[in-house]
């Protein structure tokens, strides 16, 4: 018996010391390891009564599900990385500065390393901030985006940053996978029985026969990379292109099928942050796929789902070894033609009746008075060698994102839309000259924005000009 009791505590003390050695290893490693990641999560759902998408839809009456800001912080030797996407419409203008700026100080950077996406759910909040006061200085009861929720909200999203960084952990590598998402994406364009080329397939489509048409040019993958401490997955950043709406105009706050689709993730993986992004996505839709009835929502919800597990079973893991962030200066041109000018948008403004009018105007306007005065958006990458993720401004159409990927086909190219909103649409020039008639009155930029969005996407993924 004493014989036995001796081969238990020498096997008690092997495996002590073992145990003791794997964790010394392993915070050695841990205290060389250059770079850690926090994340973070804030509710951003807005009070019943708040306008969404622009007072462009009903407001507010109800909850469906609530509206979250999810980010990560990236420290390094070069200063910190943020990265949040909010299921929010649209953050425009100087709301996009606020955001930044609050966010930057938050986590010790400046805020052009500050990287916010809206995910654009449409049953969701739109901000504008020199929108909304454009339209108080005018008297009109239309609204935007309340001041004092917005306020509130970033900087709700900036304490739960703050608080994240006490328990940032070391990022060893990176993972890299993508899986194919079947039948969710469609493109807004496809051709009559003439061959014509029509725009429009909408998010809800109920013409069968326009459903029927081909999907399109689309990007069907979705990517997922995630940031490992060790073995262990401490986030991942998902995302897919398409208009991630399958119904709206409800007056019912939603993340709709996104939002679903990252909840079910969560559950299935508490430890791991789930953060979703939408592609450039400005002319996708899931309209070949959906007929806007309400139990669609959760079957491009599973469809989706079932994209995000199946990228994350193709996962290759990397050492993370480099992180470059780089930031291109992008000049968009202001649209031309009366109805874009200040003085025409000032007019449409005092003379318009509708609600929806008079919230386009003013969102025209913020964003002319700052183009006017030589304002230049960012294109901001994050290099990670072996991947690159880009964020590209507002709704740019989908073809920006195949030629991010064109560009770097050596690489693992994830793209990101809906940054800084304020120009809307983004089109090729072959939309304007099919007369895409979504270009009517939520674009804000003149023809010529292919060639600079190309110029720019070449220097931040550092491919040199033919």
């Amino acid at each position: 018996m004493n014989h036995v009791r001796l081969q238990c505590v020498a096997i008690s003390l092997a495996v002590g010391l073992f145990l003791s050695l794997a964790t010394s290893i392993l915070q050695a490693t841990d205290a060389k390891a250059p770079f850690q990641l926090a994340t973070f999560s804030a509710d951003v759902t807005p009070p019943v009564g708040h306008p969404l998408l622009a007072n462009l839809v009903p407001p507010a009456t109800a909850v469906n599900d609530p509206l979250f800001a999810k980010g990560i912080v990236l420290l390094g030797p070069d200063g910190p990385i943020v990265l949040v996407a909010v299921d929010w419409c649209e953050i425009r203008n100087e709301a996009h500065d606020r955001w930044r700026e609050v966010l930057a100080e938050a986590a010790g950077t400046t805020p052009n390393r500050v990287l916010v996406a809206s995910v654009h759910q449409h049953d969701a909040p739109l901000a504008d901030l020199e929108a909304e006061r454009i339209l108080r200085s005018h008297k009109l009861t239309s609204h935007i985006i309340d001041l004092d929720f917005h306020e509130k909200a970033v900087r709700n999203v900036a304490r739960a940053l703050r608080d994240s960084l006490a328990s940032a952990v070391p990022i060893t590598h990176i993972g890299l996978g993508k899986a194919k998402a079947r039948q969710l994406a469609s493109n807004r364009r496809y051709l009559d029985d003439n061959g014509r080329p029509r725009y429009d397939r909408m998010s809800t489509t109920h013409d069968a026969t326009i459903r029927a048409r081909p999907e399109g040019t689309i990007d069907p993958w979705l990517k997922t990379l995630v940031f490992y401490h060790g073995d262990q997955p401490v986030a991942a950043l998902s995302a897919y292109a398409t208009h991630p709406m399958s119904y709206y105009g409800t007056g019912r706050i939603s993340a709709d099928f996104p939002g679903l689709a990252r909840r079910r993730r969560q559950l299935e993986m508490p430890e791991v942050a789930q953060i979703y992004f939408s592609g450039a996505s400005g002319n996708l839709t899931v309209g070949k796929y959906n007929d806007g009835s309400p139990a669609n929502r959760q079957v491009l919800a599973d469809r989706l789902y079932q994209a995000m597990k199946e990228a994350w079973q193709a996962i290759q893991r990397y050492p993370l070894q480099q992180v470059e962030f780089r930031a291109v200066p992008l000049r968009l041109e202001p649209r031309g033609g009366p109805d874009f000018t200040v003085a025409g948008l000032e007019k449409k403004l005092t003379t318009s009746t509708t609600s929806k009018a008079q919230c386009l105007a003013a969102m025209g306007l913020a964003w002319r008075k700052r183009a006017d005065a030589g304002y230049r958006l960012d294109l901001p990458v994050i290099d990670f060698g072996v991947a690159q993720f880009v964020l590209l401004p507002a709704e740019s159409y989908i073809e920006f994102q195949l030629l991010a990927q064109k560009l770097r086909p050596d690489s693992f190219v994830m793209v990101a839309g809906y940054g800084e909103c304020a120009p809307g649409y983004i089109p090729i020039e072959r939309a304007w000259q099919e007369q895409d008639f979504n270009l009517d009155s939520w674009c804000w930029v003149a023809p010529g924005a292919e060639q600079a969005m190309g110029d720019a996407l070449r220097a931040a993924l550092q491919v040199p000009k033919k």
